[in-house]
């Protein structure tokens, strides 16, 4: 959720650079101070997780790039972006999880139990 404040905040002195395929808005300050860089941020589209920030995008954010870098032209190798979803629902759950009831296959014959 958005603070009441971050919103005032972009309104009064930030700068949309950009729109993300997630929808999240990038911005900048308007004006800096002299000596400092200005100052970047994202209003994320939903949930509020850093996750969600493409690496294109992050690296505009932690000031490696000094415009976005373009997702278009990635190779073809390169897979898209996908958020985190340890904690979700959408979370991976091997067999026998908790959450997956507890049970899984018994070992087969390759497991040997330790005796002391």
């Amino acid at each position: 959720m958005i603070s009441l404040g971050t919103l005032l905040f972009t309104a009064a002195k930030g700068r949309m650079v950009g729109i993300d395929q997630s929808g999240n808005r990038y911005y900048t300050e308007k004006r800096s101070p002299k000596g400092r860089p200005a100052r970047r941020w994202v209003m994320f589209k939903g949930a509020v997780e850093a996750s969600r920030i493409p690496p294109e995008w992050h690296a505009w954010l932690h000031y490696t790039a000094d415009e976005p870098l373009s997702g278009t032209n990635r190779p073809a190798w390169v897979q898209p972006h996908q958020a985190n979803v340890t904690g979700t629902p959408g979370a991976y759950l091997p067999p026998g999880h908790d959450l997956r009831g507890g049970h899984r296959q018994r070992a087969t014959g390759d497991y040997e139990a330790w005796r002391p």
